[in-house]
């Protein structure tokens, strides 16, 4: 996932000091008063400087509590993502091992051998849960050495004849390194919660596929190059969803989408989903009803303010394509809060901080939300 473009007193005084000789009664030296009124503003620097150091020094130990006390998180203290038992058929054991077979491929960004196998694998489970599956090829350079580069986003297509359609949409690709670690920006990124667990997760929903609305059928489509970003400020973003987005524009289907819906980041072992500014600009509609049936499931996860505006694959759909497409992504990882280190393009992004709970709240609401329409 790109960039986003996040959220988010003093005083001062002075005297006048002057004595005169008990001897002269004139006026003393002017040095005097110099080196009086000198020692004045020493003095209160003194009480205030106390004053503002007592404050840093408090503010530095809670940072450091704050660090410590998040770092050593009892998992059964977390709040978790729905206030009643999610239904046995959202199955989190099921939702968690997808996360943790497509890691166990090792890093997966575009064009890699992992990638390719990841396609394989994924190619072979849709069609084992009875769609028909593509794979919408495309050419690119590489951003470092301008070398050929074939992309590919995946397409699994459940009944393409029924008249309300739904596109269903996730990255699998990842950022070739964790480039906001802080301690080793070029080691290893595995991208758990950012690329694994929304094809996880939608992996897991089509198990729920069969159980939609006899005028409902759905596309899966899983995007690469999402972020294939070697350089920040150099490379492009959303080169599979920019892709989709022109042919779809260009070569309308039969029967076009209702709406689509984007799951980026759902894997946080702190779920949190506030309403996402872009997705309220392009999909205010979709994003209302989702959190709506969000509310009456009371998976509390979803929280109906807004908080983040976020540049993602849902800009092309919507911008290009037309397709009104909102994103459920949870950008605070693990939350937020003062000390709290983000695992957000780090190498601590490992299923260790992802939780199978949190993947399946969010295809509950999604199938039921599929339910409704």
């Amino acid at each position: 996932m790109s960039s986003p473009h996040s959220l988010s007193t003093r005083a001062t005084g002075s005297a006048t000091h002057s004595r005169q000789s008990p001897d002269s009664q004139r006026p003393e030296p002017r040095h005097h008063d110099t080196i009086d009124a000198a020692a004045n503003r020493k003095s209160s620097f003194g009480f205030w400087g106390m004053i503002l150091l007592t404050i840093l020094s408090v503010g530095g130990l809670l940072i450091a509590w704050n660090v410590i006390t998040n770092a050593n998180r009892d998992p059964d203290q977390i709040e978790p993502p729905a206030a009643v038992v999610i239904p046995a058929q959202y199955d989190a054991d099921r939702a968690m091992a997808y996360l943790k077979q497509l890691c166990e491929l090792g890093p997966r960004p575009s064009g890699s051998e992992a990638m390719i196998r990841q396609q394989q694998m994924l190619t072979e489970f849709f069609e084992a849960r009875g769609a028909t599956v593509s794979l919408q090829s495309f050419q690119t350079r590489h951003p470092e050495d301008g070398s050929p580069l074939t992309m590919s986003n995946l397409i699994a297509t459940w009944h393409p004849e029924r008249p309300k359609r739904y596109l269903l949409c996730a990255h699998y690709d990842t950022r070739p390194f964790p480039d906001s670690d802080p301690v080793n920006p070029r080691g290893t990124f595995i991208g758990a919660n950012d690329g694994a667990s929304g094809t996880a997760g939608l992996m897991e929903l089509s198990h729920q596929l069969g159980d939609l609305p006899s005028d409902v059928g759905v596309d899966i489509v899983l995007f690469d190059g999402e972020e294939f970003v070697w350089k920040y400020g150099r490379d492009k973003y959303f080169l599979g969803s920019t892709y989709f987005a022109e042919q779809y524009r260009q070569s309308p289907p039969p029967v076009p989408y209702q709406s689509g819906i984007l799951l980026d980041m759902i894997g946080d072992r702190e779920l949190k989903i506030y309403y996402e500014l872009n997705s309220l600009r392009f999909a205010k509609r979709q994003c209302e009803s989702l959190w709506n049936t969000a509310k009456r499931l009371r998976v509390t996860a979803f929280v109906p303010r807004s908080r983040h505006k976020i540049d993602d694959d849902h800009i092309p759909l919507n911008n290009i394509a037309g397709i009104p497409t909102l994103d459920i992504i949870d950008f605070d990882y693990p939350r937020p809060g003062i000390g709290v280190q983000s695992y957000w393009h780090t190498e601590q992004d490992i299923p260790a901080n992802c939780s199978g709970q949190s993947i399946a709240a969010v295809v509950w609401v999604v199938h039921q939300w599929l339910k409704e329409q």
